[in-house]
C-alpha cells in the first residue's frame, strides 16, 4: 500500500515538473548566452554593414483627380444661338481604362524622353554612388532616332575641371580608347551609334566632377519605372488616382510624377480635339458648298427680277399667301434637316470616313441620332487612345470594335429612318402649299416662279446660316478644351521604403536569437544521450528517486555520515525517499541498469552505506555474477561469495557475510567466483532460501544485479525483489535505455520500479539551491565540514 501511495505522490511531482518546463528550457539555453550574444554581434554588424552600404529607396506619390464625363444634350445653349450647346472635352468614364493609359509604354517613353531619364550622371563616393541628374553642370544627350536605334549601352568618363574650363572624356565603351578634351561647349562626338552632344546646363557652375555617364536604350528606361510607378483609384466611388514610384533619387521621382501627368493631359487634349477638328472640316467643306448654291440661287433671283421687270406682290394675293408661306416655310425647314440628313448619310457610307469620328453637332434635331452620334465619337476616341497600349487582337479592343459596328449600324438606320420621316414632312408641305397655291392660279406666271426661286434662295441662306453658327461653336469648343486630370497633391517625398532601419534591426535581433537556439536545438534534437532532467522527465515513465550530482569516477565510496555536501545530501535524499517508499515490511531493494557503465554498484555502495548511518543493520549483495566489481570497489580481501552458496558449495548463508570496513552496520556478501551459468544459479530456490533468512537478520538488503537489456539474471531474481532502482547515467546513458525501462515497468517484470539519474551536471541549476554551501543549520562536526569545503 505504501508503494502505490508512492507512485501517486511521484506523479504529481512529474505533473509539477511539467508545470515549469518552460523554466527548464530557459535554464537549458542559458548555458549558452555567449553563443547569443555573439550571434546578435554578428547579426547587428551585418545589419549596420549593410545600412551603411546600401543606397535608400524613397516613396514619391501625387494624387489627381479626373474630370467626369457630360452630357451634350444638357448642357445650357449659347444666348442668342438655339441648338448651339458647348460640349465638354477630356470626358472620363471608365478608370481603369485610364489606369492602364497613364502606365502605357508611350506615355512613359514620351516623359523618359522629354525628362533625359536614359542618361545617368553617377559620381562614385567613399561609400555609394549617386546620379547628379540635373546638378551635373554638363548635359549629354542624343538624337531621339538614334537612341531607339542603340543596341547597347553607351558608357564613358567625364570629367569637368572648373580652374581651366576642360571637359574631358574618355574609356568609351565598345570602341577604342577616346580621350577627348572640350574647351568650349557645346561640342559633339561622333560613334558609330550616332551623335553625341555636350552642352553646359543653364545656371549651374561647372564645378569639378569625375562622373560615369550611361546613355541607355529608352526601351530599357521604360522597363524600370514601369515596374516601380503605382496607379490606384483613391475609391470605388472617386474618380481619384493615386500616383506613386520607388526610387533611390527623390528629385527624380518628383520630376517624373509631375511630367506623367503632363503628358497624359496633352495626350488626351490632342485625343478629345480630333472630334472637333473632323467636325470642323465637315462643316467648311458643307459651307463651301452652300455658300457656291446660295450665290447661284441668288444671282437667278436677281436676273429674273431685271427680265420680268417684277417688283412687290399684288395686294389682293397676301391674304391666301399667308397660309401658303407658313407652309412653304415649313417645307423650307423640312429641306433643311433632309440635305443635313442626306450630307450626314454620305459622310458616314463613305468608305474614307470608316474610322473617324461622325460631326455630332450640325443641327441634327432628331435626339436619339444625336445621341448616338456622341456614344460612338466616344468609342472611337476611346478605341484611338487604347490602341497605344493594347493590340487589335486584346480582348478590350476586340470589345470595343464590335460596339463601334454595333453602333455604326444603328446610325445608319437612324439616319434612314429620319430621312423617311422628313420626306413624308416635305411631302405633307408640299401637299398644302400645293392646295394653296392653286388658290393663287390666278396669280402671274411671273409671279408664281419669282417665288419659287425666292424660296430656293430661302432654303439655301437658311442652311448656310445654320453652319456658319455651327462652325462658331465648334471654335467655341476647340478653344473651351481643358485638361482632363487636375492635379491635386503635387509630387513629395513620403519617405524611406528600403531599407527600414528599424525593422532589419529588430530582423537582426531574431536572428542573433534563433539562429544559435535553432543550432543548439537542433544539436539537442540529434543527441541520442541524456543530458537534462527534462529528458528523462519527457521520457521516462518510471517514477524518479532522486539524482546524483557528478563526481570523481575514481572515487567509488562517496557519502561522509557527518557530510553535507551536495552528493551527500542527494543520497540522504534518495535514501528519505527510498524508505518512505519501503515502509516497514519491504527489505529488498535491487539496484540495476539498462547496461554496464551507468553506476548501478556505485548507486548500491552508497545507497547502503547511507542507510546504515540511520543504525540500521544493512547488508550489501553483490549478485552481478558476470562482471562483479563489489569486491574491488571496496577493495575487500574474501574470494568466496553467493555462487558459493547457490551452486551449494557453501551450505551456510552467514559464512559469507563480511564487515564492509566502512561503516559497522553495513555488511557484505560479494559475488564470488565467475560461474559459467549465472541465470541457472539465480533461477535455483536456495536464492529465495537465503534471502528469507537474511530478511529475519537484517534490517534492509541492497542486491547489485546485472544489467538488465544485457542479459536475464535481473528478471530471474525478481521474486526475491521488494523494489528496484533502476540507474541511468547523464551524458551516458542512451534515450533507449530510458524506453527500456518504461516497457520493463509496463509489462511488470520488476517490482516498484524507481529511477535515480546518475551523474547530474547541472544539479545545482536543478533545485536552485546548493548543499555543498550550508543549510543554515548546523549538524554533525563542524570542524569537519570545513575541512571538507577545503578539500
Amino acid at each position: 500500500m505504501t508503494l502505490d501511495l508512492y507512485s501517486v505522490s511521484e506523479q504529481n511531482d512529474l505533473e509539477n515538473s511539467e508545470s515549469i518546463s518552460l523554466l527548464e528550457i530557459v535554464l537549458r539555453f542559458a548555458r549558452y548566452w555567449k553563443w547569443f550574444v555573439l550571434g546578435i554581434v554578428l547579426a547587428l554588424a551585418g545589419v549596420s554593414l549593410y545600412l551603411r552600404y546600401t543606397t535608400p529607396v524613397y516613396n514619391i506619390s501625387s494624387s489627381i483627380v479626373l474630370k467626369e464625363a457630360r452630357d451634350q444634350r444638357m448642357e445650357p445653349s449659347i444666348s442668342g444661338m438655339d441648338g448651339i450647346q458647348l460640349g465638354g472635352l477630356g470626358a472620363v468614364t471608365n478608370l481603369e481604362n485610364e489606369i492602364y493609359i497613364l502606365q502605357s509604354r508611350s506615355i512613359i517613353r514620351n516623359v523618359i524622353n522629354r525628362l533625359n531619364l536614359h542618361t545617368s550622371y553617377v559620381v562614385s563616393g567613399r561609400i555609394k554612388s549617386n546620379d547628379l541628374y540635373k546638378r551635373s553642370p554638363v548635359i549629354v544627350s542624343m538624337d531621339q532616332g538614334n537612341l531607339d536605334k542603340l543596341t547597347q549601352n553607351i558608357s564613358f568618363n567625364m570629367t569637368t575641371n572648373e580652374s581651366d574650363g576642360t571637359i574631358t572624356i574618355s574609356g568609351l565603351e565598345n570602341e577604342k580608347e577616346v580621350d577627348t578634351v572640350f574647351t568650349t561647349l557645346p561640342a559633339i562626338i561622333d560613334t558609330p551609334q550616332g551623335h553625341i552632344s555636350f552642352t553646359k546646363r543653364p545656371d549651374t557652375e561647372l564645378g569639378h566632377y569625375e562622373m560615369n555617364v550611361v546613355i541607355m536604350h529608352p526601351n530599357e528606361v521604360i522597363g524600370h519605372y514601369r515596374k516601380r510607378l503605382s496607379v490606384q483609384q483613391a475609391s470605388k466611388q472617386a474618380s481619384v488616382l493615386n500616383l506613386s514610384i520607388n526610387t533611390p533619387y527623390p528629385e527624380k521621382g518628383k520630376d517624373f510624377l509631375n511630367m506623367l501627368v503632363e503628358v497624359y493631359n496633352n495626350e488626351t487634349i490632342e485625343d478629345n480635339k480630333m472630334e472637333a477638328f473632323n467636325t470642323q472640316a465637315f462643316i467648311n467643306e458643307r459651307i463651301a458648298i452652300i455658300d457656291r448654291e446660295l450665290s447661284d440661287a441668288e444671282r437667278s433671283v436677281e436676273d429674273y427680277k431685271q427680265q420680268e421687270g417684277l417688283s412687290d406682290l399684288q395686294i389682293d394675293l397676301q391674304r391666301n399667301m399667308q397660309m401658303g408661306s407658313q407652309y412653304e416655310q415649313q417645307l423650307v425647314q423640312v429641306e433643311t434637316q433632309l440635305n443635313i440628313v442626306n450630307s450626314l448619310s454620305e459622310y458616314v457610307r463613305n468608305p474614307n470616313n470608316a474610322n473617324k469620328t461622325i460631326p455630332a453637332n450640325v443641327g441634327i434635331e432628331d435626339p436619339n441620332l444625336a445621341a448616338t452620334i456622341s456614344e460612338y465619337n466616344r468609342l472611337v476616341l476611346e478605341r484611338e487612345r487604347l490602341s497605344q497600349s493594347m493590340t487589335a487582337d486584346n480582348p478590350a479592343m476586340i470589345r470595343l470594335e464590335e460596339q463601334i459596328a454595333g453602333l455604326r449600324e444603328n446610325i445608319n438606320s437612324s439616319i434612314s429612318s429620319v430621312q423617311q420621316g422628313l420626306n413624308i414632312q416635305r411631302r405633307d408641305a408640299r401637299n398644302q402649299a400645293n392646295i394653296y397655291g392653286r388658290r393663287i392660279g390666278v396669280m402671274p406666271t411671273q409671279e408664281r416662279e419669282f417665288m419659287e426661286l425666292s424660296r430656293e434662295q430661302q432654303i439655301k441662306a437658311s442652311l448656310f446660316l445654320m453652319l456658319l453658327q455651327k462652325r462658331e461653336e465648334n471654335a467655341l469648343e476647340l478653344a473651351a478644351t481643358a485638361n482632363s486630370a487636375k492635379v491635386l497633391d503635387e509630387a513629395l517625398t513620403e519617405g524611406q521604403v528600403s531599407p527600414r532601419k528599424m525593422i532589419l534591426l529588430l530582423a537582426a535581433l531574431m536572428l542573433g536569437v534563433l539562429i544559435p537556439a535553432g543550432i543548439i536545438y537542433l544539436n539537442e534534437l540529434l543527441q541520442y544521450k541524456v543530458r537534462t532532467r527534462s529528458d528523462v522527465d519527457r521520457l521516462s515513465k518510471v517514477p524518479v528517486l532522486g539524482e546524483i550530482p557528478k563526481h570523481k569516477e575514481e572515487k567509488n565510496v562517496v557519502v561522509d555520515e557527518q557530510g553535507n555536501d551536495s552528493i551527500d545530501e542527494a543520497f540522504r535524499m534518495a535514501r528519505t525517499n527510498l524508505l518512505l517508499t519501503l515502509g516497514t515490511d519491504n527489505k529488498v531493494v535491487t539496484i540495476t541498469s539498462t547496461v554496464s557503465g551507468e553506476g548501478k554498484t556505485f548507486v548500491a555502495i552508497n545507497m547502503a552505506l547511507s542507510t546504515a548511518f540511520l543504525n540500521k543493520k544493512v547488508l550489501l549483495i553483490g549478485l552481478d555474477l558476470r562482471i562483479p566489481r563489489l569486491r574491488e570497489y571496496l577493495k575487500l580481501e574474501t574470494k568466496n561469495g553467493m555462487t558459493n552458496y547457490l551452486s551449494g558449495f557453501e551450505k551456510n548463508i552467514d559464512n559469507l557475510i563480511v564487515q564492509s570496513r566502512l561503516h559497522p552496520n553495513l555488511f557484505v556478501i560479494t559475488a564470488g567466483p565467475v560461474p559459467p551459468n549465472p541465470a541457472e544459479l539465480l533461477s535455483r530456490p536456495s536464492l529465495d532460501k537465503a534471502i528469507g533468512s537474511l530478511r529475519e537478520e537484517f534490517d534492509y538488503i541492497f542486491i547489485d544485479s546485472s544489467p538488465s537489456a544485457l542479459v536475464t539474471d535481473t528478471l530471474v531474481m525478481n521474486r526475491v525483489t521488494d523494489a528496484t532502482l533502476y540507474v541511468c547515467r547523464m551524458d551516458f546513458s542512451s534515450k533507449g535505455n530510458i524506453r527500456f525501462a518504461n516497457n520493463l515497468m509496463q509489462q511488470n517484470k520488476l517490482n516498484n520500479m524507481l529511477l535515480v539519474i546518475n551523474d547530474v551536471a547541472d544539479f545545482h541549476r536543478g533545485y536552485g539551491y546548493g548543499y555543498g554551501y550550508g543549510f543554515g543549520y548546523g549538524y554533525g562536526d563542524k570542524k569537519k565540514s570545513k575541512r571538507r569545503k577545503k578539500s
